[in-house]
């Protein structure tokens, strides 16, 4: 067999290997609970009642009333409603299955991707780094946006290079780059700082083109065009709330509230003057609003007047302590949020920030940041969110541990190739370049204001770190044109 079969072979390995693993996530760790049944019921209802809203129950004759709501985009729902349409109303099993394919093809466009910037070897390495990937695999076997939003990320890059090797001109690759860029922003609404990072970079693509003699504005003006494209499916979105509820609101309203809604945030406030780790957002954060809250679950430095408590402290000698506990007391006679109970929430947040406002405006957030990266990705594993603490298994500790481990490793081979690349003066794709590197800290900068820690914030960074690891086995030769091409080079 020559290089280039082996090639294929190799590949073709990944890809079904890359199968498997997502078909045994889907086998042994589906999840449908949370927000996938927010999104699946607005496609059910969207699907049959022709409204885009929630459902709820009359007393009198047993109908459905169905309440129009604009606490979601409708990406992600218009994707459930169609698999429903196809294969059966919450038939969910069918949608973790299309989002299996979308995962193998966010894998294809990244090593493609790579390919053409590194080279075949690089592209064999990315396609087995992706299809192997554990942390994004998971997400597959779970109705959430991330895969999707995964997906546009990879597609959005792929076709950004593509239009650039084609002259940056008017052509499908334009067209491609423009509808991964506005649906990944129908899907999630920060995805609109995708579309910041690569329109400017499509802009200076366009004018740094060899040989371009027109004018600024028609060298720009696929650009400009696109950028427009990309803001028309918000259109409709934003006329409907106009009629619907008499606001302006382009995406989503960051509370996750509609209009008339009570808004609460005394208690994010104080939340975020303690808060790191994804354990304080499922113990603690998520129950507001419904369920009881234990005092016994939140960490030391919430009762402290600044971001640590005293090592050996005990948390009931702390200040803070008997307020909060009053507080929380209170709260869980009625379990639900209330104007006494959150303005209290506020002044304990108060007095906090005032006593330590580094603490609440840079090391806090900061540290939220990184626990959203570096944590282990096991939260829609059955493995407790404080893993590394008794009664929790030896081996489950020792499993988070190493998926720990192996997140980091992703992510030093990420930025390893980073440099790699630039070492290489970003072989002529400086635009490119400066549109993922866009992408990923304006990602960052914004997960710094967010109140809760999730790592599934960070997946977004995946398909980027993925192409950038490229670089560490870029191919001395000349990069290839096409995919075909980069089979036919390890022939040569």
């Amino acid at each position: 067999m020559n290089r280039r079969g082996r090639f294929r072979l190799y590949a073709g390995a990944a890809l079904v290997a890359g199968l498997l693993l997502r078909l045994w996530f889907v086998a042994h760790l589906a999840r449908v609970a949370g927000d996938s049944l927010v999104y699946g019921e607005l496609a059910k209802n969207w699907l049959q009642s022709g409204i885009y809203g929630f459902g709820h129950e009359t007393t009198s004759a047993g109908a459905i009333v169905v309440r129009p709501t604009l606490i979601r985009l409708p990406g992600y729902p218009l994707f459930l409603a169609a698999c429903f349409r196809l294969f059966g109303v919450e038939n969910y099993r069918a949608v973790l299955y299309v989002q299996v394919a979308a995962d193998l093809l966010t894998c294809w466009l990244a090593s493609a991707l790579a390919g053409r910037l590194f080279g075949g070897r690089a592209a064999l390495v990315v396609l087995w780094l992706a299809a192997l990937c554990p942390f994004t695999a998971n997400y597959a076997a779970t109705p959430l946006t991330e895969t999707l939003v995964l997906t546009t990320i990879a597609l959005a890059f792929y076709g950004f290079a593509r239009w650039q090797q084609a002259g940056a001109r008017f052509n499908r690759w334009l067209w491609v780059t423009c509808a991964a860029l506005a649906y990944s922003l129908l899907l999630r609404p920060e995805q609109s700082l995708l579309a910041v990072a690569v329109v400017p970079a499509m802009l200076w693509a366009a004018l740094a083109m060899p040989g371009r003699r027109m004018g600024v504005l028609r060298s720009t003006a696929p650009v400009w065009v696109a950028a427009l494209c990309v803001l028309l499916p918000l259109v409709p979105w934003t006329a409907r709330n106009w009629h619907t509820f008499g606001v302006f609101e382009p995406l989503a309203p960051r509370s996750a509230s509609d209009p008339g809604d009570p808004q609460f945030h005394g208690f994010n406030r104080w939340y975020r003057t303690w808060a790191i780790e994804f354990a304080s957002t499922d113990l603690t954060y998520w129950n507001y609003d419904g369920n009881r809250m234990e005092i016994a679950k939140l960490p030391a430095r919430a009762f402290a007047l600044g971001c640590l408590a005293p090592g050996g402290v005990v948390p009931e000698s702390l200040p803070l302590y008997a307020p909060t506990a009053a507080l929380f007391d209170d709260y869980n006679q009625q379990t639900a949020a209330s104007w006494p109970v959150d303005d209290r929430f506020d002044q304990l947040a108060r007095r906090r920030i005032r006593a330590s406002p580094i603490c609440y405006y840079a090391a806090l957030p900061i540290a939220r940041v990184l626990n959203m990266m570096f944590r282990p990705r096991v939260e829609l594993m059955p493995i407790p969110d404080t893993w590394w603490k008794s009664p929790t298994p030896p081996r489950q500790t020792a499993f988070a541990a190493a998926y720990a481990a192996l997140n980091l490793a992703y992510f030093l081979l990420a930025f390893a190739g980073l440099l790699a690349w630039r070492r290489r003066g970003w072989a002529g794709f400086g635009a490119l370049a400066g549109a993922m590197a866009a992408a990923v800290a304006l990602r960052l900068l914004l997960l710094l204001t967010l109140d809760n820690s999730e790592p599934r914030y960070t997946l977004e960074l995946f398909p980027v770190f993925l192409v950038w690891a490229g670089a560490l086995f870029a191919s001395p030769s000349a990069r290839p044109a096409t995919w075909a091409g980069i089979a036919a080079e390890q022939s040569g």
